[in-house]
């Protein structure tokens, strides 16, 4: 797989440069971003290019529009924001265009919201390659080694078939971002010879978006700690009533399965709700005292402190989703209190991307205390479900 440090090498002064970063960032109501994670993280694959002299040509995506231009989901306030940062402008493209405002060596525009063009995720081949040609057209591509080349730095996409992140790089001379190969790089320590015990924390809200990758993951870890709202559903397949809380009926059954491993640890206390809200009148109350109309919101002390436990002894950690509806103050503990017992301890710590990352950063938790913020959730499980993730096989064939 060819890097970002080749490309540096060869010189890319003067050349363009077709960057698919990983820029959706989340929004308040007035259009402002609450989490600039990604785009900072985005930033030193850029800055290095545009300071060796590059044309640099940024594709992202934003939400999931419906196809066409969508106020709401405009790159404009990541296109500032990357700016800020860079300590350069960078102008950004307006949607449709067919050609690229004057660059000099060195200059960074970001194309508009790659998904306004539907052709982006499209599962026909043909669409989707129709849409890559164009986009490489903007920079005058070809296959010359001495023109246009290809950076993949969104690893939050990766594991997409998509025109910006797949097809494109097949058009052109293709190369591994720093950020895409510092992703790979830190996974791939988790998947080979981790250190031991090796501790996995999940959380988020569902058992069927976590359950591929608890079976990949259960004969390779030593413990599982399960908080979130998909915990309610192990709980019920146990046997225990879980009042309003999230369940997955569905589900059961397999998380009755998977809790034979004798891997898996669940949460002893919960905090309870009369109502989803910031106000809610609530309680903590032990598991087996989940009362009809509360509902679980957040995992309670004791189990915090036992997960704390566990992670103490911990040499390798992976985390992936909150241990409660982090947002909301009164629900926000129970992942305060195990991301600072991960901070605390000395293990080889990754945060899984998604949820989590921002949680990180809305809860206030120094983020130089973890070895590894990951900018991809879902790429980082399908990675640790042993998937192969199209936009780096495609790197690797290039």
């Amino acid at each position: 797989m060819k890097t970002l440090e080749d490309l540096l090498d060869e010189d890319p002064a003067g050349r363009y440069v077709l960057v698919r970063s990983d820029l959706n960032v989340p929004l308040d109501d007035a259009g402002e971003i609450t989490d600039d994670g990604r785009i900072r993280a985005s930033a030193p694959t850029i800055s290095e290019l545009s300071g060796a002299g590059a044309q640099v040509v940024i594709m992202a995506h934003l939400g999931r529009p419906k196809g066409g231009f969508e106020e709401k989901y405009s790159l404009a306030p990541a296109a500032a924001r990357l700016g800020e940062i860079l300590g350069a402008p960078v102008r950004l493209v307006e949607f449709g265009a067919k050609s690229l405002p004057n660059m000099a060596a060195g200059d960074v525009v970001m194309l508009e919201n790659v998904r306004f063009d539907p052709r982006e995720t499209s599962k026909n081949d043909d669409e989707r390659a129709a849409l890559a040609d164009e986009l490489v057209a903007l920079v005058g591509g070809s296959a010359d080694d001495l023109g246009p080349a290809f950076v993949s730095d969104g690893f939050g996409v990766v594991h997409r078939k998509q025109a910006s992140v797949y097809d494109v790089a097949q058009d052109l001379p293709a190369y591994a971002g720093g950020l895409v190969l510092s992703e790979v790089e830190v996974l791939e320590t988790l998947t080979g010879d981790p250190k031991r015990p090796y501790v996995v924390v999940l959380g988020g809200s569902k058992v069927s978006d976590k359950l591929a990758v608890i079976e990949a993951l259960l004969p390779t870890v030593d413990s599982l700690l399960v908080g979130g709202g998909m915990c309610f559903t192990f709980l019920a397949a146990q046997g225990l009533g879980v009042g309003s809380s999230l369940l997955e009926k569905e589900q059961i059954d397999s998380s009755r399965r998977l809790l034979e491993s004798g891997k898996i640890i669940l949460p002893t206390d919960v905090v309870v709700a009369d109502r989803f809200a910031a106000d809610a009148t609530t309680k903590t109350v032990p598991v087996d005292g989940i009362e009809d109309g509360w509902m679980g919101l957040d995992i309670g002390p004791e189990s915090v402190a036992a997960f704390a436990a566990v992670l103490a002894s911990a040499k390798t950690v992976f985390w992936n989703g909150p241990m409660g509806v982090f947002e909301l103050a009164p629900f926000a503990e129970g992942t305060r209190g195990v991301a600072q017992a991960i901070v605390d301890g000395d293990s080889f710590s990754v945060v899984g991307g998604g949820d989590s990352a921002a949680a990180v950063r809305a809860l206030g938790l120094p983020e130089d205390g973890f070895s590894h913020i990951s900018t991809g959730g879902g790429a980082s499980l399908e990675f640790l479900e042993g998937k192969t993730l199209p936009g780096v096989a495609v790197l690797e064939q290039s």
